[in-house]
């Protein structure tokens, strides 16, 4: 049975949304006393969790469905619905979270970092927080939306100071086990250790962790052999240490080959953008097995060539413990400093504020060819998310949903798009909800004010006059018939005046027609 797990899918569900309820408020002599429904409680979040203590993914390989708690129903006399509780999820400090489609959604390289991966669905309002001074007793309530669905990839990059890199049965486990108190599994074939082993390590005052990986064979970096199960966990170290078999058995391989195959994998393995390539970091290198007679010859006839090629050499072994004090010290060196480098360049924490910008649109349409016509399809967060909020058996929340959509501009954006009475709209990606569409009439202006036989409902696309056009054409008319009232007042104090059958006379034309009736 697997004891280590580096890479998991997670399928997670957050929690929907309580409903909101419709109620209203009953007592004696008091029959219709107000709405009184509660809102509906938040569904629960699901959050992970960088927790030291956690090593492995193990866990979430055995169970890799995980669902949070719904939020609970409002209730009447103004109870909310209890929120639903959030789950907590550890992971392993240097957990990379990825998405369906590959991408980094965050790296959780410090302890205890939270990270909310799926949301919860949002609470319904109740009738009793829909009620305004035009709509006293709502009949209606919001639905709760739905949590967050869907799946994650978790993989673990291993957080380690040093990483021990080398061959298949160079002595990478034996030195972890020599200088600290991790025990890994030792034996004489190859590819013994098939996960990565920590061990910390106390050189004077400098502590660090060393991180004893997989065996690397040429070809690793295009996946043969334990390929990038082993070099992913290299690239968060800061310094390298090469371990050389120098009592190698096998024919045709020597350490300085060992160390050009190894040099050429790191090489070729990409690092993600902002870390530093592979073979730009501090590197030492070990020629392991002196205590054999061979393995000490050896290491004295390659050590000049080495060092001609600028690394530093120390020879160790692993079993007699000979030269692991000058290489804890000298890694200590290393590990000491690149923090303090870490430490010159950080920069202090910010909050960044980033302010919605000016012309970010709520919504958008977009016109696509359908077998009986267009269909224009409507994405965004606020109409998706109202879609989901209404009870389409309730006749007065679909209602309050066409006020949202029109007050929102999507009626102007459907009209200049091309879409006329009866086009097929949907909200929401995929299936999400279709209806035929109908314009809504707000006030019969619009056909009182038409020419006979025309109506301005009908125009399409741009010929139709917007929300903004109608508005000024009616300041318009304002203004104009100000300015002949004002012409009639004038007209007036010239002599002019109304009879009292409505016709405008002037005064020296009706004095002459009394003067002819007598």
């Amino acid at each position: 049975m697997a004891t280590f797990v580096d890479q998991v899918t997670l399928h997670l569900r957050a929690g929907h949304g309580g409903n909101g309820c419709v109620s209203v408020k009953r007592e004696k002599f008091k029959p219709l006393a107000g709405p009184d429904g509660g809102n509906g409680g938040n569904g629960g979040d699901i959050v992970l969790v960088a927790d030291p203590q956690v090593t492995t993914l193990l866990g979430f390989h055995r169970a890799p469905h995980r669902a949070s708690e719904n939020g609970g129903p409002g209730m009447g006399d103004h109870r909310a619905g209890s929120h639903g509780e959030v789950m907590e999820l550890a992971v392993p400090v240097g957990t990379v979270v990825h998405d369906e489609d590959g991408g980094v959604l965050i790296d959780m390289d410090t302890p205890d970092m939270r990270f909310v991966v799926a949301p919860g669905g949002q609470g319904g309002l109740g009738n009793a927080s829909l009620a305004t001074n035009k709509r006293k007793a709502p009949g209606f309530a919001l639905l709760g939306t739905d949590g967050w669905d869907g799946d994650v990839l978790l993989e673990l990059k291993t957080v380690a100071d040093v990483a021990f890199v080398g061959y298949p049965s160079a002595g990478k486990s034996s030195l972890i086990a020599a200088v600290s108190a991790a025990k890994p599994k030792i034996a004489d074939y190859p590819f013994t250790t098939l996960h990565p082993n920590l061990g910390v390590v106390q050189a004077g005052e400098v502590r660090y962790t060393v991180a004893d990986v997989p065996g690397l064979i040429e070809g690793a970096s295009e996946g043969k052999g334990l390929g990038l199960e082993f070099l992913r966990h290299v690239e968060r170290c800061s310094a390298l240490l090469h371990v050389l078999d120098c009592a190698t058995l096998e024919p045709g391989r020597d350490p300085i080959s060992d160390l050009d195959i190894i040099l050429a994998e790191l090489e070729a393995y990409p690092v993600p953008d902002g870390q530093l390539p592979l073979l730009e970091r501090p590197q030492l290198i070990a020629l392991n097995k002196i205590d054999v007679p061979e393995g000490h010859e050896l290491a004295d006839f390659v050590r000049p060539e080495l060092e001609a090629r600028g690394y530093r050499v120390f020879e160790i072994s692993a079993v007699s413990r000979a030269g692991l004090r000058e290489l804890t010290f000298a890694l200590a060196e290393l590990v000491e400093a690149d923090r303090l480098e870490k430490a010159k360049v950080a920069a202090a924490p910010r909050i960044v504020i980033r302010p919605r910008a000016v012309n970010e649109v709520d919504f958008e349409v977009r016109v696509e060819g359908g077998s009986y016509g267009n269909i224009y399809r409507v994405l965004g967060l606020k109409p998706e998310r109202w879609v989901q909020q209404t009870d389409f058996e309730n006749e007065e929340a679909v209602g309050f949903l066409a006020d949202r959509l029109a007050k929102l501009g999507i009626e102007n954006e459907l009209f200049k798009s091309g879409a006329v009475a009866g086009s097929t709209v949907i909200i929401g990606r995929g299936k999400g909800m279709e209806f035929d569409w109908e314009p809504t009439l707000t006030s019969t202006a619009e056909l009182m004010m038409a020419p006979r036989g025309t109506d301005p409902r009908l125009l399409r696309g741009d010929d139709r006059p917007t929300h903004i056009t109608r508005r000024q054409q009616y300041l318009d008319r304002m203004d104009a018939k100000s300015a002949a009232r004002a012409e009639l007042e004038a007209e007036r104090e010239a002599g002019i005046w109304n009879d009292d059958d409505g016709f405008a006379v002037s005064r020296a034309a009706s004095e002459g027609e009394s003067d002819s009736s007598d």
